[in-house]
């Protein structure tokens, strides 16, 4: 039986490792994890924060995908999507999700990544 999700991998063209470092941490805020020796050589880096994992492998011929995401939950997201916008990454929010507010933004490959937060009742 599963029983949870231990990460979420994305991919990323060869040679971008600097430029998802500086997002995944960054801009995002997440820390980022060795790889273990022989996976490492094969380019790409892993990022977490708390329980979420998201590993970034490198692609030939990479291609992000149009509407593939991850959905991340994210405490404060007013004050997250500010983060964001001021380190320079694109915010576009979406309200047909009911019970959640919500936004895209994308890392400097393309890869989309959704955020969201419950909102609760008055």
């Amino acid at each position: 039986m599963i029983t949870a999700v231990d990460h979420v991998q994305l991919a990323a063209p060869p040679g971008s490792e600097d430029r998802l470092r500086a997002y995944y941490a960054d801009v995002l805020g997440m820390t980022e994890i060795p790889k273990p020796p022989l996976l490492a050589a094969r380019g790409g880096c892993w990022f977490e924060a708390g329980a979420v994992r998201l590993h970034l492998g490198v692609e030939e011929g990479f291609r992000p995908a149009e509407k593939a995401h991850p959905g991340l939950r994210v405490a404060g997201i007013g004050a997250y999507a500010a983060r964001l916008e001021a380190r320079g990454a694109r915010v576009t929010w979406d309200d047909a999700l009911p019970g959640h507010r919500r936004f895209y933004s994308q890392d400097p490959v393309g890869n989309r990544l959704e955020f969201l937060e419950p909102v609760t009742a008055p």
